[in-house]
Protein backbone atom coordinates (compact mmCIF):
# COMPACT_ATOMS: atom_id res chain seq x y z
CA UNK A 1 0.00 0.00 0.00
CA UNK A 2 1.23 3.67 -0.79
CA UNK A 3 1.13 5.86 1.63
CA UNK A 4 -1.23 8.64 1.44
CA UNK A 5 -0.31 12.62 0.62
CA UNK A 6 -0.20 14.92 3.08
CA UNK A 7 -2.94 16.88 2.51
CA UNK A 8 -2.32 20.18 0.13
CA UNK A 9 -4.90 22.56 -1.23
CA UNK A 10 -3.97 22.04 -5.21
CA UNK A 11 -4.56 18.03 -4.47
CA UNK A 12 -7.82 16.94 -6.10
CA UNK A 13 -8.47 14.48 -2.55
CA UNK A 14 -8.74 15.35 0.66
CA UNK A 15 -9.45 13.29 3.97
CA UNK A 16 -12.21 12.77 6.23
CA UNK A 17 -10.67 12.61 9.84
CA UNK A 18 -12.28 10.78 12.69
CA UNK A 19 -14.21 7.45 12.86
CA UNK A 20 -17.63 9.61 12.36
CA UNK A 21 -16.98 11.65 9.71
CA UNK A 22 -15.43 8.68 7.97
CA UNK A 23 -18.63 6.78 8.22
CA UNK A 24 -20.62 10.18 6.81
CA UNK A 25 -18.50 9.77 3.96
CA UNK A 26 -19.19 6.19 3.43
CA UNK A 27 -22.95 6.67 3.90
CA UNK A 28 -23.46 9.95 1.85
CA UNK A 29 -20.60 10.29 -0.53
CA UNK A 30 -19.44 6.81 -1.32
CA UNK A 31 -19.02 7.09 -4.68
CA UNK A 32 -16.37 9.81 -4.15
CA UNK A 33 -14.26 7.71 -1.35
CA UNK A 34 -11.11 6.53 -2.52
CA UNK A 35 -10.04 4.67 0.86
CA UNK A 36 -10.10 3.88 4.15
CA UNK A 37 -7.74 4.12 7.01
CA UNK A 38 -7.97 2.66 10.84
CA UNK A 39 -5.99 1.77 13.60
CA UNK A 40 -5.50 -1.72 14.78
CA UNK A 41 -7.34 -0.80 18.25
CA UNK A 42 -10.26 0.81 16.74
CA UNK A 43 -12.96 -0.67 18.54
CA UNK A 44 -15.81 0.00 15.20
CA UNK A 45 -13.13 -1.89 13.01
CA UNK A 46 -15.16 -4.86 11.94
CA UNK A 47 -17.84 -2.56 11.19
CA UNK A 48 -15.69 -0.30 8.99
CA UNK A 49 -13.84 -2.97 7.27
CA UNK A 50 -17.45 -4.42 6.30
CA UNK A 51 -19.18 -1.62 5.08
CA UNK A 52 -15.95 -0.68 3.14
CA UNK A 53 -16.45 -4.18 1.37
CA UNK A 54 -20.06 -3.99 1.02
CA UNK A 55 -18.78 -0.57 -0.94
CA UNK A 56 -15.88 -1.80 -3.20
CA UNK A 57 -13.98 0.67 -1.15
CA UNK A 58 -9.79 -0.48 -0.14
CA UNK A 59 -9.81 -0.27 3.53
CA UNK A 60 -6.38 -0.58 5.21
CA UNK A 61 -4.71 -1.02 8.77
CA UNK A 62 -2.07 1.90 8.61
CA UNK A 63 -1.06 3.85 11.88
CA UNK A 64 1.50 5.12 9.01
CA UNK A 65 -1.06 6.34 6.85
CA UNK A 66 -2.83 7.84 9.87
CA UNK A 67 0.24 9.50 10.77
CA UNK A 68 0.99 11.47 7.98
CA UNK A 69 -2.63 12.82 7.34
CA UNK A 70 -3.79 13.75 10.64
CA UNK A 71 -1.67 16.78 11.55
CA UNK A 72 -0.56 15.22 14.77
CA UNK A 73 -3.87 14.13 16.13
CA UNK A 74 -4.66 10.94 17.78
CA UNK A 75 -7.10 9.77 14.87
CA UNK A 76 -8.67 6.06 14.98
CA UNK A 77 -10.20 6.37 11.46
CA UNK A 78 -9.82 8.02 8.33
CA UNK A 79 -11.56 8.08 4.82
CA UNK A 80 -9.60 9.32 1.48
CA UNK A 81 -12.27 10.96 -0.97
CA UNK A 82 -12.34 13.04 -4.68
CA UNK A 83 -13.02 16.41 -3.97
CA UNK A 84 -16.23 17.29 -5.94
CA UNK A 85 -18.26 19.82 -7.03
CA UNK A 86 -22.23 20.37 -6.51
CA UNK A 87 -24.99 23.35 -7.21
CA UNK A 88 -27.56 24.89 -5.10
CA UNK A 89 -31.01 23.84 -4.87
CA UNK A 90 -32.85 26.79 -6.33
CA UNK A 91 -36.40 26.10 -4.42
CA UNK A 92 -34.66 26.35 -1.12
CA UNK A 93 -33.52 28.92 1.12
CA UNK A 94 -29.69 29.16 1.54
CA UNK A 95 -26.98 30.63 3.70
CA UNK A 96 -24.20 32.69 1.72
CA UNK A 97 -21.29 33.15 3.51
CA UNK A 98 -18.59 36.04 1.95
CA UNK A 99 -14.88 35.03 2.32
CA UNK A 100 -15.16 32.78 4.94
CA UNK A 101 -11.93 32.79 6.64
CA UNK A 102 -11.26 30.53 9.48
CA UNK A 103 -11.74 26.73 8.64
CA UNK A 104 -13.10 25.48 12.02
CA UNK A 105 -15.65 28.24 11.89
CA UNK A 106 -16.53 26.88 8.21
CA UNK A 107 -16.86 23.17 9.17
CA UNK A 108 -18.95 24.56 12.41
CA UNK A 109 -21.48 26.34 9.83
CA UNK A 110 -21.77 23.65 8.11
CA UNK A 111 -22.80 21.04 10.90
CA UNK A 112 -24.69 24.10 12.53
CA UNK A 113 -27.13 24.99 9.49
CA UNK A 114 -27.53 21.41 9.15
CA UNK A 115 -28.92 20.87 11.96
CA UNK A 116 -31.49 23.50 11.54
CA UNK A 117 -32.49 22.04 8.38
CA UNK A 118 -30.72 24.23 5.59
CA UNK A 119 -28.95 21.98 3.39
CA UNK A 120 -27.53 24.72 0.42
CA UNK A 121 -24.45 26.66 1.56
CA UNK A 122 -22.92 29.24 -0.97
CA UNK A 123 -19.25 30.52 -0.41
CA UNK A 124 -18.67 33.87 -2.03
CA UNK A 125 -15.18 35.49 -3.38
CA UNK A 126 -13.01 32.60 -1.97
CA UNK A 127 -11.74 31.93 1.45
CA UNK A 128 -11.26 29.41 3.91
CA UNK A 129 -10.54 26.08 1.76
CA UNK A 130 -13.21 23.83 2.29
CA UNK A 131 -11.73 21.00 1.60
CA UNK A 132 -9.71 20.82 4.08
CA UNK A 133 -9.21 18.17 6.88
CA UNK A 134 -9.43 20.57 9.15
CA UNK A 135 -12.90 21.90 8.16
CA UNK A 136 -14.31 18.69 7.24
CA UNK A 137 -13.41 17.22 10.42
CA UNK A 138 -15.19 19.92 12.28
CA UNK A 139 -18.34 19.64 10.21
CA UNK A 140 -18.32 15.97 11.87
CA UNK A 141 -18.77 15.20 8.07
CA UNK A 142 -21.89 17.36 7.59
CA UNK A 143 -20.23 18.68 4.28
CA UNK A 144 -21.20 15.63 2.87
CA UNK A 145 -25.25 16.28 3.50
CA UNK A 146 -24.61 19.60 2.07
CA UNK A 147 -25.35 21.10 -1.39
CA UNK A 148 -22.02 23.26 -1.85
CA UNK A 149 -20.97 25.95 -4.16
CA UNK A 150 -18.78 28.45 -4.52
CA UNK A 151 -19.03 32.04 -6.27
CA UNK A 152 -16.62 34.89 -7.34
CA UNK A 153 -18.49 37.58 -5.91
CA UNK A 154 -22.04 38.23 -5.20
CA UNK A 155 -22.95 39.04 -8.43
CA UNK A 156 -22.32 35.71 -9.74
CA UNK A 157 -24.22 34.65 -7.27
CA UNK A 158 -27.46 36.75 -7.75
CA UNK A 159 -27.27 36.56 -11.68
CA UNK A 160 -27.96 32.16 -10.36
CA UNK A 161 -30.57 32.45 -7.67
CA UNK A 162 -31.18 36.17 -6.87
CA UNK A 163 -34.64 35.90 -9.03
CA UNK A 164 -37.98 35.36 -6.68
CA UNK A 165 -35.68 35.28 -3.18
CA UNK A 166 -35.22 37.41 0.06
CA UNK A 167 -32.03 39.06 0.64
CA UNK A 168 -30.85 39.56 4.59
CA UNK A 169 -27.75 40.80 4.89
CA UNK A 170 -26.35 40.28 8.15
CA UNK A 171 -24.34 43.28 8.87
CA UNK A 172 -22.03 45.02 12.13
CA UNK A 173 -23.39 48.83 11.18
CA UNK A 174 -27.16 48.57 11.45
CA UNK A 175 -30.12 47.60 10.32
CA UNK A 176 -33.33 45.72 11.80
CA UNK A 177 -32.25 44.05 15.45
CA UNK A 178 -33.09 40.97 14.41
CA UNK A 179 -35.41 38.72 17.84
CA UNK A 180 -37.98 36.32 17.76
CA UNK A 181 -40.71 39.06 17.28
CA UNK A 182 -39.04 40.62 14.79
CA UNK A 183 -37.47 37.85 12.53
CA UNK A 184 -38.68 38.21 8.58
CA UNK A 185 -41.26 35.97 7.37
CA UNK A 186 -40.25 34.32 4.14
CA UNK A 187 -41.17 31.85 1.75
CA UNK A 188 -37.54 31.86 -0.14
CA UNK A 189 -34.77 33.71 1.80
CA UNK A 190 -30.62 33.86 1.60
CA UNK A 191 -29.00 35.00 4.57
CA UNK A 192 -25.65 36.47 3.80
CA UNK A 193 -22.71 36.47 6.35
CA UNK A 194 -19.58 38.65 6.47
CA UNK A 195 -15.66 37.55 7.26
CA UNK A 196 -14.99 37.13 10.91
CA UNK A 197 -12.56 39.80 11.16
CA UNK A 198 -14.49 42.13 8.91
CA UNK A 199 -18.19 41.11 8.34
CA UNK A 200 -19.80 42.68 5.57
CA UNK A 201 -18.81 45.14 3.22
CA UNK A 202 -20.95 48.77 3.25
CA UNK A 203 -22.44 48.04 -0.30
CA UNK A 204 -24.44 44.51 1.02
CA UNK A 205 -26.93 47.37 2.67
CA UNK A 206 -28.33 48.06 -0.90
CA UNK A 207 -29.14 44.25 -1.05
CA UNK A 208 -32.45 43.39 0.31
CA UNK A 209 -33.29 44.08 4.29
CA UNK A 210 -29.97 44.17 6.65
CA UNK A 211 -30.43 42.84 10.01
CA UNK A 212 -28.22 43.17 13.26
CA UNK A 213 -27.71 41.05 15.99
CA UNK A 214 -27.98 42.95 19.24
CA UNK A 215 -24.97 42.71 21.93
CA UNK A 216 -23.44 44.40 24.83
CA UNK A 217 -20.33 47.22 24.08
CA UNK A 218 -18.10 44.58 25.83
CA UNK A 219 -17.18 42.52 22.93
CA UNK A 220 -16.53 43.66 18.96
CA UNK A 221 -18.80 41.25 17.76
CA UNK A 222 -20.26 38.08 17.83
CA UNK A 223 -18.32 34.91 16.44
CA UNK A 224 -18.86 33.84 12.53
CA UNK A 225 -20.18 30.61 13.43
CA UNK A 226 -22.11 31.62 16.67
CA UNK A 227 -23.72 34.73 14.46
CA UNK A 228 -24.75 31.68 11.88
CA UNK A 229 -26.35 29.60 14.62
CA UNK A 230 -28.81 32.22 15.75
CA UNK A 231 -30.27 33.34 11.97
CA UNK A 232 -30.18 30.47 10.72
CA UNK A 233 -32.26 28.93 13.90
CA UNK A 234 -34.69 31.92 13.96
CA UNK A 235 -35.19 32.12 10.42
CA UNK A 236 -35.75 28.17 10.38
CA UNK A 237 -38.25 28.62 13.32
CA UNK A 238 -39.87 31.15 12.25
CA UNK A 239 -40.05 30.05 8.25
CA UNK A 240 -39.36 26.20 8.41
CA UNK A 241 -36.57 24.57 7.42
CA UNK A 242 -35.71 22.71 4.11
CA UNK A 243 -34.61 19.45 3.39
Amino acid sequence: MELPKKYKHELSHSYALGPFPTFELLSCRPDMARAVYYREDFTQRDKLIDLCEQLDIPCHCSQKALDRISQKEICYAAGEFIKYQEKLCRERPHIALVHPGDMGNLGTIERTVLGFGIRDLAIIGGGADRWHPKAVRASMGAVFRLRVQEFGDFDEYLSKFGNNRDIFPFMLDGGTVLTPNTCPESELYTLVFGNESTGLPPEFQNFGQSLFIAQTEDVDSLNLAVAVSIGTYLFTQRNGGAA
